[in-house]
């Protein structure tokens, strides 16, 4: 008894000492000391004990000192029934004290034992220099190396036992802030706000890499770029890639069309010959491929752009993007990443703190305000005639079948019987005044106009966050009848079960559609038959395109044959419908403090359904009009799983992680259709039923492929100076030979940070060299091994199938691109002066081409290879820098700059030369021959002397009726242009003052050209301004010798290749000449030689045609007739600089929105394209050259021709806007 009340009194007077020492420190509610003793191992077990009894015991066997008051109540405390085996004093003292609202500490190698106290709360707001709240940011309370982040307006709310604390904050781009000394004290509340200083360090940017994971930007080997979501979203864009232009170097948008067109995006020059170079799109791990394959047709002349997967995406949902410009970057991610992967990462709940409801809405108005070029000068017809070259009392005619040429001058007072509406043709035709209508295109389209409303809804705490989002698009274009709409629905959310395990989640659902897609082309593109609408005549007469009383039976129509491009706006319908579903379910668990798993699931499907109706009246269907109904749909399925190993040993820091991937994917597409040109059984009557059997065209195809993967990389580092990435992956892909399916590639970056290895002083914020080496992989699409059967028209009642014409070969190898890259990354004067710059080779190997022409002996046509060794390289950098930042000011400018060659090395044996594409009608090709750069473009030649000794060097040769000769361009070998620039400069600019930020952004391509099949024809019908701008030669009314004299002294007006030249004019006054047949001086002459040759053909000389009696007279017309045969003068140069961007926005500051309960609210205008410039003054965009076509190009099979245009012509529309954001 003596000894229990001596050790009660021994047990009080450390215990108030212990506690003493304890409350000194800010240790006492911090979780558990790591302490040596609390890891001592014990085996106890207990049953109807006092907890008093059970701490005497646990101090005999563990030989440890407990110290306590007596009003912890220790003998009141009974404990039932527990065991440990085998456990530390930790696990032990917090199985029994926890429960009972008891606390313990070790406190100089003894364990104190107290009350657990009432929580206190740290609240407060984190914001900028401008008052803007930093939704995000990170908050750490130093001394419990704990971490949490404020909600969407920047507040943060921590619940924290009494004590003293250092606090800690962060955000990506800014200054690193702490605040000392931070008490909180029991069930009280403390405030801690703060003001964070833009970035003056370049080493903190965190990007999200391959597989979805974040790194420093320090420590990466390889280029990469980044752009934020709300740079996505200051000026909509119904595809979000359209927000990428000039913002990101190395990377080259492609607006292919009118609005929901596809839009092509090429990451560091195109390397593979057997596809369309497109990169593929990860989203949230999702992976989703985005091509430009999209071109669908049902009925003559009438191929519809459908848009590619990427324009599903909703940019209101983006969180960020990231491009992963070469394999060093991509290569994780296998096969699918030859062209690049852009990773991009949703919007999600993890930042709120509490209900946020952000809404979102904005109108624009695509304003029409540039078109196409015609000449206003003289009317359709074969003569400009005026009433003077005619006998008196001769009334002039304007049939309305003739819409092309040069005929009588506009608004001269000359009249003339022209056409007239169908309900006037029984009164009398009386001549009317012949007056130009110039505005004929700007009155045929629309003003278009696209509303987009966004509501978003989140939450979260520590254990969960989810974020709910929904968005209505809906798009009036500006060609009469189109439209375009997309819903889009997206959730996210994130459990924490536990302290290791994480669940995550992320559904998007969208649906797009439209009642009438455009046409493009030529057959039912509307923008054809409006641009060609003869100039005399009202555009507007037209538009009631049904004959008065006689609606649904007669057209309004110029003749038989010509369509009216009212009816066909408002009467063809190219609709569609797609609805796709993608998302994630993703599982982490921390298994030890250093080892992690993942295991993740992902789906991407759709179907879309087509249907086009062309009803009785369009003249490339005249029987009855035409039907097709088309369903797609494609599934893809990805498991993945990842574990990982993160440790430091001294100064060196690793992270080992080992994955795979399992992909399936299958598709199918039906159609039936009528045949075009056959029509339907009865008029207007849109079934497949009434389509004839014999006219019925059915198409059925079914494919699947499945692709296995294993993967590891390592991430090595050295004293966060030196890092070292190694990545090593192998694919087996069901498309290639059992032999050849498996296919391994590895690669190798190093990132080196100078400026920490030496110190350069407090000027120099960033110096870092970095390189890599990498190879990816690449297959092919499926059943390229063994043939296939097609089905045929049937015989009678015999079903025919016919064996594939192409010969398949069953050893293909997968492509292989092998890369290198070397860049630097630079920042002087606190991050204010940034430059990064990189240079790469990038050699595709092994390419798989298909449909190439082989003997018909063989019994094929065609055979797919692998042959071809394709090189880009180039070098791309970023300037970039803060000149101002003040108080209230800040200037943010970025120059980004690209320049990318790439040629073809080598082909098969015997082969030279490879097809692009061939727009055989309009006689210009692309083809790549080896050696040259791909992208060129060839056409026929004009025929010219090439005797560098003969006084004619580079005359033209003209033949015996004095005009213009060519020879084809595949003997000429003549190569007009290339479609690929020569550079590409973006600059982006952001000024803010205050509350307000004005931004812009600049797209200048220098170099290039392409080819216009519109302005071809254009100037074949005698409407284009080029004809008398650029090609008639001003004689100053010379004539015989002088004019011979004269030309000769200035030969340059006519040697110059890919100039088509001619001295005349269609009048007196623009240098005419008088026509042989004397009505008018509309006289011109090709001014050249005619090549002289004896009896055997051999060439003796040449005879001149210049003007001094030899040449031979030509109306303008006909010398404009000519041009049909040299393409190579409708070779027109690319290069153009655009004001992509414009915007000006104002913050509403919190303070004024208080009493409305609004957290934040913010009104913006702004434009999009508002400057265009393009070098070759046709009005048409450089941007927009692509042709879109069902055929697929040979052997490459895509469906979009770049480098020329067929009619691509939509008037450059000046989009003006305003978008409001409030947040609740």
């Amino acid at each position: 008894m003596n000894f229990l009340l001596q050790w009660q009194w021994y047990m009080k007077i450390t215990a108030i000492l212990y506690f003493v020492l304890a409350t000194t420190t800010s240790l006492l509610q911090a979780s558990p000391s790591h302490g040596q003793v609390l890891k001592k191992r014990v085996t106890v077990s207990y049953q109807g004990t006092t907890l008093h009894d059970v701490i005497k015991d646990l101090q005999r066997q563990a030989n440890v000192d407990f110290g306590f008051t007596k009003d912890l109540k220790l003998d009141e405390v009974t404990v039932k029934n527990v065991r440990f085996d085998d456990k530390s004093l930790r696990e032990v003292l917090a199985s029994l004290l926890e429960p009972n609202d008891l606390v313990f500490n070790e406190v100089a190698g003894a364990i104190v034992l107290s009350h657990k106290q009432q929580p206190g709360r740290l609240v407060g707001r984190i914001t900028d220099e401008r008052g803007e709240p930093l939704a995000g940011a990170s908050i750490r309370i130093v001394e419990l190396n704990r971490s949490f982040s404020t909600d969407g307006e920047g507040n943060f709310t921590i619940s924290l036992q009494p004590g003293i604390y250092s606090v800690e904050v962060n955000y990506i781009s800014y200054q690193r802030q702490t605040k000392q000394g931070v008490k909180v004290e029991e069930s009280s509340t403390v405030t801690a706000d703060f003001v964070l200083q833009e970035s003056l360090d370049a080493l903190d940017e965190v990007v999200v890499t391959a597989l979805g994971i974040s790194r420093q930007e320090k420590s990466l080997g390889y280029s990469v770029g980044k752009v934020a979501g709300d740079q996505l979203v200051r000026v909509p864009q119904e595809n979000v890639l359209n927000a990428l232009s000039g913002k990101v170097s190395g990377v080259t948008i492609n607006q292919t069309g009118p609005t929901g067109s596809s839009v092509s995006m090429v990451i560091r020059g195109g390397t593979s010959l057997a596809g369309d170079n497109q990169p593929l799109f990860v989203i949230d791990g999702i992976p989703v491929s985005s091509t430009l394959n999209n071109v669908g047709q049902f009925g003559s002349g009438n191929p519809v752009d459908y848009g590619n997967a990427i324009s599903d995406l909703n940019p209101e949902d983006i969180e960020s993007m990231t491009i992963l410009k070469g394999p060093s970057a991509a290569a994780l991610y296998g096969s699918r990443a030859a062209s690049g992967v852009v990773v991009v990462t949703t919007k999600s709940g993890k930042n709120a703190k509490g209900l946020r409801v952000d809404v979102s809405t904005n109108t624009v108005f695509d304003i029409p305000y540039k078109f196409y070029r015609k000449q206003n000068l003289f009317a359709p017809g074969t003569r400009p005639i005026t009433q003077d070259d005619v006998p008196e009392g001769t009334i002039l005619d304007l049939p309305a079948s003739v819409t092309t040429g040069m005929g009588i001058p506009l608004d001269k007072g000359i009249f003339a019987t022209q056409w007239r509406r169908p309900e006037y043709t029984d009164e009398p035709l009386l001549p009317t005044e012949v007056v130009g209508h110039p505005d004929n295109f700007r009155n045929f389209v629309n003003t278009g106009l696209t509303t987009t409303n966004s509501l978003s809804l989140s939450n979260g705490n520590e254990r969960m966050n989810y974020r709910v989002g929904v968005t209505n698009m809906t798009n009036q274009g500006i060609i009469p009848g189109t439209d375009l709409n997309r819903n889009n629905f997206s959730a996210a959310g994130q459990f924490k079960g536990g302290r290791n395990f994480t669940f995550s989640t992320n559904i998007n659902y969208t649906q797009s559609w439209a009642d009438n897609r455009p046409a493009g082309n030529r057959g039912t593109n509307v923008l054809q038959y409006a641009m060609q609408m003869p100039n005399n005549l009202d555009i507007r007469e037209f538009e009631n395109y049904w004959v008065t009383g006689k609606e649904g039976q007669e057209l309004v129509r110029l003749y038989d044959g010509w369509d009216n491009p009212y009816f066909l706006a408002y009467e063809v319908k190219n609709a569609f419908r797609r609805d796709r579903v993608y998302g994630n379910l993703i599982a982490e668990y921390q298994i030890l403090p250093k080892l992690s798993a993942m295991a993740r699931m992902t789906m991407d499907s759709f179907f879309e359904r087509r249907e086009t109706k062309i009803p009785v009246g369009y003249s490339g269907e005249p029987n009855n009009g035409a039907y097709g109904l088309g369903n797609i749909t494609n599934y893809e399925r990805n498991f993945d799983f990842l574990i990982k190993w993160d440790d430091r040993v001294g100064d060196f820091a690793y992270t080992l992680s080992a994955g795979g991937n399992e992909m399936y994917t299958k598709g199918t597409d039906i159609s039936n259709s009528s045949t075009p040109g056959r029509g339907l059984i009865s008029p207007n009557v849109f079934t497949i039923k009434n389509i004839a059997p014999e006219n019925l065209l059915y198409s059925s195809a079914w494919s699947q492929k499945a692709i296995q993967s294993l993967y590891a990389f390592a991430n090595l580092g050295w004293k966060d100076r030196v890092y070292l990435d190694l990545t090593a992956r192998n694919d087996w892909s069901s498309t290639l030979p059992k032999n050849n399916r498996s296919y391994f590639y590895p690669s190798a970056s190093l990132s080196l940070l100078v400026d920490q290895l030496i110190d350069l002083g407090p000027r120099v914020s960033l110096i870092k060299l970095r390189g890599g080496w990498a190879q990816v992989g690449n297959d092919t699409s499926p059943y390229q091994l063994l043939a296939t059967y097609n089905a045929l028209e049937p015989w009678g009642t015999t079903t025919r199938y016919a064996k594939s014409g192409t010969m398949l070969v069953p050893n293909l190898k997968p492509e292989l691109a092998t890369s290198i890259e070397f860049g630097t990354d630079l920042a002087f004067f606190q991050n204010r002066l940034r430059f990064e710059g990189t240079y790469f080779v990038v050699d595709n190997e092994n390419q798989i081409v298909q449909n190439q022409p082989i003997p018909s002996s063989s019994g094929f046509s065609t055979t797919n290879l692998n042959m071809g060794l394709v090189q880009s390289k180039g070098w791309e950098f970023t300037l970039g820098g803060t000149p101002i930042q003040t108080a209230g000011w800040r200037w943010d400018v970025n120059v980004n700059m690209t320049r990318t060659r790439t040629v073809l090395k080598e082909l098969a044996p015997g082969i030279t030369r490879l097809p692009i594409w061939n727009e055989a009608s309009a006689g210009s090709a692309s083809w790549v021959n080896v050696g040259e750069q791909i992208g060129n473009i060839y056409s026929p030649k004009e025929v010219r002397v090439t005797d560098p000794t003969s006084e004619y060097y580079g005359y033209p040769i003209l033949n015996s009726q004095g005009r213009w000769t060519s020879v084809s361009r595949e003997v000429a070998n003549y190569r007009s242009g290339n479609f690929n620039p020569d550079f590409i400069l973006g600059a982006n600019s952001v000024v803010s003052y205050k509350n307000f930020a004005l931004n812009f952004t600049l797209d200048w391509r220098y170099g290039g050209e392409f080819f216009s099949d519109t302005e071809r024809r254009i100037r074949n019908n005698g409407a284009s301004p080029r004809a008398y701008e650029r090609e008639t030669i001003d004689a100053g009314g010379r004539t015989g010798k002088a004019l011979s004299d004269w030309l000769k002294a200035n030969d340059h007006l006519f040697t110059d290749d890919g100039l088509i030249r001619y001295v005349g004019g269609p009048t007196r006054e623009m240098g005419g000449y008088h026509a042989v047949d004397g009505i008018a001086w509309d006289g011109t002459f090709a001014p050249g030689v005619l090549e002289q040759r004896d009896a055997d053909g051999n060439l003796i000389g040449y005879i001149e045609h210049l003007g001094e009696g030899s040449e031979t007279i030509w109306g303008v017309f006909r010398q404009y007739d000519t041009s049909w045969n040299f393409p190579q003068a409708s070779i027109l140069p690319a290069d153009f600089i655009k004001l992509r961007e414009v915007s000006l926005t104002y913050n509403i500051p919190p303070s004024a929105l208080e009493k409305l309960k609004i957290k934040g609210l913010a009104v913006s205008v702004f434009s999009r394209n508002i400057m265009l410039w393009t070098k070759a003054k046709v009005n048409i965009d450089p941007e927009r050259a692509f042709v879109p076509t069902t055929e697929g190009e040979g052997r490459r099979g895509i469906q979009m021709r770049q480098g020329t245009e067929e009619f691509n012509i939509e008037p450059w529309v000046m989009p003006m806007g305003v978008k409001l954001n409030v947040t609740f």
